[in-house]
């Protein structure tokens, strides 16, 4: 769901970024977005169904200036994949924009039922507008 909302707000702003999210472990790789996240991006005027899971790679800390994790265990499993502290520096807790210091993790709402996708919709919605909102300003 991260990707897709990031990928539509940068569009809306003007902004020509990649994005590219995974997971550490390798579970779902090649796998669609759950259905219950496409219907609630679809819902909200975008469309996932075009992303494909895959494992968080070394090469990721090369290819990317921002490393953004969903939970305190992918931060510290993303973390353990390197020693270099330019790396490090790069990974971020996501609600930590919107809540700074807090290190709260985004829910997993596999669980929760359709409010649990809503509420991590809108979540995700007002982290991507904080740090794309920033990019936009730096850019600018």
């Amino acid at each position: 769901m991260a990707e897709g909302i990031f990928r539509d707000r940068a569009t809306s702003l003007g902004l020509d970024i990649e994005f590219d999210s995974c997971g550490t472990g390798d579970w779902h790789v090649g796998e669609e977005p759950d259905e219950r996240a496409q219907a609630c991006i679809r819902k909200n005027g975008s469309e996932i169904s075009d992303l494909r899971g895959r494992q968080f790679e070394q090469s990721d800390f090369e290819d990317f200036d921002r490393i953004y994790t969903m939970d305190e265990s992918n931060h510290k499993n993303v973390l353990k994949l390197t020693d270099n502290p330019q790396h490090k520096s790069k990974v971020k807790m996501l609600l930590n924009e919107t809540h700074p210091g807090s290190n709260m993790s985004v829910p997993d709402p596999y669980f929760g039922g359709d409010s649990g996708f809503d509420a991590v919709y809108k979540m995700l919605s007002q982290a991507a507008e904080k740090v794309l909102n920033e990019i936009g300003d730096d850019e600018g």
